[in-house]
């Protein structure tokens, strides 16, 4: 109890720490200025992003690919496809943008190469079930299409991987495609939309939160009366600060993607933020694995570069827990983890990452992590009440 009261007073009173958020909501809803993009920049040639196109004209594509492959064929050439080259080194991080994108580069896979054969045949069984679902204009997850032919997919991972590649080379988005992933993120607090015609009222959904739909083109017209957004990192932070109402006592919307956040959530909170104008915070654990799931949000992930444009949401701000936060707030050696081996390596790893270098308060942080080789978790405030 003391060492909450204490914490308590440094942070100030709930009307001072209010006043400084609502400063910055404030800010956010005057600017009026265009977000920057890879037209607006004169890179559009570099580089390749997928866009939302309709059922029609996603068929007219899969016709354009099988027809090229047809014609391949009698040439005597074999079938093949041009995919989109999504290594390591065809990565690249604009700055101005703050946001890692896919630089253009395409090569053929061919199916008479013995090590590409397997990986045509599924990219061609995806499209053919993908063709089906956008005919009969209906919906299915991506557990259903590795069902729809176990034996030739394997793994999930396989079929997942492959389903990645037939979005970029096809140059729309995964729902575009029909496909979506299984529900997995949670929204709660002061929120209000429109959901397949539905009204949602966030306040009213419990303790457990609102899970976020796999189809983020049925929510429509965000309401809100929050003055901030708080990213929350895990399930568990998540669930607490529900069942306390947190979002009564700091009016605010509450979302977690549940650790590595999936596609549908990285759109719902970017789609939300960009309506609302509200401010981001997140709250991730003081670790670098926190710190890599923050930047995915806001800065995007490697496999999925080609579709940065749609699912990063910028200039969120990092709220806690920091590795200077742990003798800040003179968090007790009992809420203190040692870093792993693997924490060490990843840390090091990310300080050499661009997207990390572009924020000096992100690398002063990682630095004192690496150097005093210690971590929280956010379960550890809980401490202080």
């Amino acid at each position: 109890p003391d060492a909450g009261k204490e914490l308590a007073k440094r942070l100030g009173s709930d009307d001072e720490i209010l006043a400084h958020v609502r400063a910055i909501k404030d800010k956010l809803m005057k600017d009026k200025r265009e977000p920057q993009t890879l037209t607006s920049l004169n890179l559009a040639g570099q580089f390749r992003e997928v866009v939302d196109k309709g059922t029609t004209d996603v068929l007219s594509e899969i016709e354009r690919v099988i027809l090229a492959g047809a014609r391949s064929i009698l040439a005597g050439d074999g079938i093949g496809y041009f995919v989109p080259s999504r290594s390591a080194q065809n990565q690249h991080y604009v700055p101005e943008l703050d946001r890692i994108v896919l630089k253009d580069s395409e090569r053929v896979r061919k199916f008479g190469n013995r090590a590409e054969v397997r990986k045509v045949s599924i990219m061609s069984r995806l499209m053919q079930l993908v063709y089906e679902l956008c005919s009969k204009d209906i919906t299915a997850t991506k557990r259903d299409l590795f069902y729809s032919d176990v034996k030739l997919f394997k793994k999930q991972d396989e079929s997942d991987t492959a389903l990645e590649d037939v979005t970029c080379m096809l140059g729309c988005t995964r729902c575009s495609l029909h496909v979506v992933a299984s529900e997995k993120g949670l929204v709660v607090g002061r929120l209000r939309y429109r959901e397949a015609g539905d009204l949602i009222d966030c306040t009213k959904m419990g303790v457990g939160g609102k899970a976020i739909p796999s189809n983020i083109q049925k929510c429509q017209n965000f309401e809100s009366d929050a003055d901030f957004i708080l990213l929350v990192e895990k399930d568990a932070a998540f669930q607490r600060l529900a069942e306390d109402r947190f979002y009564n006592r700091y009016p605010c919307i509450i979302i977690t993607g549940k650790g590595q956040p999936d596609v549908a959530t990285r759109q719902f909170l970017r789609k939300m933020q960009q309506e609302l104008k509200l401010q981001v915070l997140g709250l991730v654990d003081a670790d670098p694995y926190g710190l890599n799931i923050l930047s995915v949000y806001m800065k995007g992930s490697k496999n999925m570069s080609f579709d940065s444009s749609n699912l990063t949401t910028p200039n969120i701000k990092w709220l806690g827990v920091r590795p200077s936060d742990l003798d800040r707030f003179k968090l007790p050696n009992q809420c203190r983890l040692d870093m792993t081996e693997h924490d060490i390596r990843l840390g090091n790893k990310l300080l050499q990452e661009e997207f990390i270098q572009s924020n000096p308060l992100w690398v002063k942080e990682l630095e004192l992590m690496l150097k005093t080789k210690e971590k929280a978790e956010i379960q550890a405030l809980s401490s202080f009440g």
